[in-house]
C-alpha cells in the first residue's frame, strides 16, 4: 500500500500557536485506517533503535570480558549517541531530499552496516566503530520518528503519537535484554547482534510500502549548519576522552573545554545563517530556549542507566539476562508515563513537567543509597533498586510528550523539520554528554582501578548522587517555562 503524499493529515504546522485540538484526539484515531499504518511503521523504527540500545547494553559485560577494554565500557554508548546526533542534524536535509520513505530505507540500509561490524568485532576499537555506524543509522531513525510525524498526523494526534513513540521504549525492554541475556547466557553475544538483521529488513519492507514518498515541506530550506555540528561533536568526544582518565585534573580540562566549545556554538547560532536549532531559541522572550534546555537536563538525568547493568551484576549478583531486564525498568517506567501523559492533556496538562521532575530526582536519590550497598541479590536491595529505575523513568516519561508538543507549537512555520531535528539533536547531544559523565565520575570513583565490588560500590554512589543535580534544576525551570510557553500561546 504505496502512498505519495500524506492525504489529508498534510496540512502544515503552525508554529507559535496553540492548538486546542491537541487534546481532542483519541487512540482509536491514531490506530484506524491510514494513520494505523503510520504508527506501525514509525513506531517499528523506534522499536528497533531502542531494541539495538537494549540488547548491546545487555551484552556490553560479556563483550568486555571476551575482546576486553573496559575502560572504554562508557564510549560503545557515547559514540553511539555521538553519530545519533550527527544523523539528527542532518535528518531535515535526509527528509528533503528523499521524502519520508526513502529516508528511512537509507537510515535501515546504515543501521545493517552498523549491525554487521559490531557483530564482526574482535577487538573494543572495531566493536566501537560498529556501534558508530549503527548510531548515525539509529538518529536518523529516531529523528525520522519526531519529523514525520508532525507531517502524517494531525495536530489532534500528536500528543498521542509521540507517547506512542515513548511507548516502544518499553516494548523493547521485552526484546532487547531478553535477546542480549539470552545470547550473552550462552557466550554468543555475536549472534544478538545478528539476529536484528532479519528484523531490520522487515522494517525496511514496511516503511518502503507505507511512507509518503515526498515531503510536504520540500520548501523548508535545511542548509548544514557544519560549523555547529563539528563543535558538537569535538564537545562531546573531549569530555569522553578526559572521562578516560583517573586524574580529576584531566576530567575537568575536558569539561571546561565541552563548555566553551558550547558557548562558541550559541555565538555561531545567534549569528543567523546556517542553524542547529530554529529561530528563538537562545531568545530569552521565547519558550524554546527553555524546552530545549529541560529537554537537556532530563535526558541527562536518565543516563546512569547505562551503569546499571554492570553495577547490578558486580554488587547484586544478577545474570546477564536479569541485569539487562533491571536497567530495562527505566524504559518500562518511561513507556508506561508516556502513555498515561496524554490523558491529562488539556487545560492544565502542560502542568505535568511540574510533576515529573520531582518523580526522577526521588528515583535517582534512592538508587544513591541502595544501589552501593553489595546485596548478593537481596530481595530487600533488589526492590527498591526496581523502585529507584521505574520512578527515574515515569518522571520523564510524564514530561515527555509536553514537550515535544511545546516544541511543535512554538517553532516558526518554516522551520518545522528543523526543530524537530533539533530537538533530536539537543536530546542525543545531552545523552551522549551525560554517557560521558557518567563514565568519567566512575572512572574517577575507581570502577577500574580498584575495580571489583570495592570501586563499583563507590562508582553507583557518585553516579547517581550527582546526575540528580540535573532534574533539581530542571524542577527550577518548570514554573517559568510554563509562564512563558502560556504568555506566548
Amino acid at each position: 500500500m504505496q502512498s505519495d503524499s500524506p492525504s489529508t493529515n498534510e496540512a502544515p504546522a503552525k508554529g507559535g500557536t496553540d492548538h486546542p485540538a491537541h487534546e481532542d484526539g483519541r487512540w482509536g484515531q491514531l490506530f484506524s485506517g491510514r494513520n494505523g499504518i503510520y504508527s506501525a511503521a514509525l513506531a517499528g523504527g523506534v522499536v528497533l533503535h531502542a531494541c539495538n540500545m537494549y540488547v548491546a547494553t545487555t551484552v556490553m559485560p560479556s563483550v568486555v570480558a571476551d575482546i576486553g577494554g573496559l575502560d572504554f565500557y562508557a564510549w560503545a554508548t557515547t559514540l553511539f549517541v555521538v553519530t545519533s546526533i550527527l544523523a539528527a542534524t542532518l535528518t531535515a536535509k535526509l527528509l528533503k531530499a528523499l521524502g519520508p520513505r526513502g529516508a528511512y530505507c537509507v537510515s535501515l540500509l546504515i543501521f545493517a552496516a552498523g549491525t554487521i561490524v559490531a557483530s564482526l568485532a574482535n577487538d573494543m576499537a572495531v566493536m566501537l566503530l560498529g556501534r558508530s555506524i549503527q548510531g548515525f543509522g539509529g538518529g536518523f531513525l529516531y529523528a525520522l520518528a519526531y519529523a514525520v510525524t508532525r507531517l502524517v498526523f494531525p495536530p489532534a494526534l500528536w500528543a498521542r503519537a509521540v507517547g506512542l513513540i515513548g511507548a516502544m521504549f518499553g516494548i523493547a525492554t521485552l526484546i532487547g535484554p531478553a535477546i542480549g541475556g539470552i545470547f550473552a547466557e550462552f557466550g554468543d553475544w555475536r549472534a544478538a547482534f545478528w539476529s536484528l538483521l532479519p528484523v531490520i529488513a522487515i522494517f525496511a519492507v514496511i516503511a518502503f510500502i507505507s511512507l509518503p514518498r515526498t515531503s510536504p515541506g520540500k520548501e523548508e530550506r535545511a542548509p548544514i549548519a557544519y560549523a555547529q555540528i563539528l563543535l558538537l561533536t569535538a564537545a562531546v568526544l573531549i569530555v569522553s576522552a578526559g572521562s578516560l582518565s583517573p586524574v580529576l585534573l584531566w576530567n575537568l580540562a575536558g569539561l571546561g573545554a565541552a563548555v566553551v566549545l558550547i558557548a562558541l556554538i550559541v555565538v555561531i547560532e545567534r549569528s543567523g545563517g546556517a542553524r542547529l536549532l530554529p529561530r528563538g531559541s537562545f531568545s530569552r522572550g521565547a519558550p524554546l530556549g527553555l524546552v530545549y534546555l529541560m529537554i537537556a537536563l532530563l535526558m541527562t538525568g536518565v543516563q546512569p542507566e547505562i551503569f546499571v547493568p554492570y553495577l547490578v551484576q558486580t554488587l547484586h549478583g544478577q545474570s546477564p539476562l536479569w541485569a539487562g531486564y533491571l536497567a530495562a525498568l527505566v524504559a518500562v517506567g518511561w513507556s508506561t508515563a508516556s502513555l498515561l501523559s496524554p490523558r491529562f492533556r488539556g487545560r492544565g496538562g502542560d502542568r505535568l513537567l511540574i510533576i515529573g521532575p520531582p518523580i526522577l530526582l526521588a528515583g535517582l536519590v534512592l538508587l544513591a543509597i541502595v544501589m552501593p550497598v553489595p546485596g548478593g541479590g537481596a530481595w530487600q536491595w533488589l526492590a527498591p533498586i526496581c523502585l529507584g529505575l521505574i520512578l527515574v523513568g515515569f518522571g520523564i516519561g510524564l514530561t515527555w510528550p509536553g514537550l515535544v508538543t511545546m516544541v511543535y507549537r512554538h517553532a516558526p512555520v518554516d522551520e518545522q523539520d528543523l526543530a524537530s531535528g533539533g530537538m533530536t539533536t539537543v536530546q542525543l547531544f545531552a545523552a551522549a554528554l551525560g554517557a560521558a559523565l557518567a563514565g568519567m565520575i566512575a572512572n574517577v570513583a575507581g570502577v577500574a582501578d580498584p575495580g571489583g565490588v570495592a570501586g563499583a560500590s563507590k562508582a553507583a554512589f557518585w553516579i547517581f548522587a550527582l546526575f540528580a543535580l540535573a532534574p533539581l534544576a530542571s524542577i527550577v525551570l518548570a514554573r517559568p517555562l510554563l509562564r512563558l510557553a502560556g504568555a506566548r500561546s
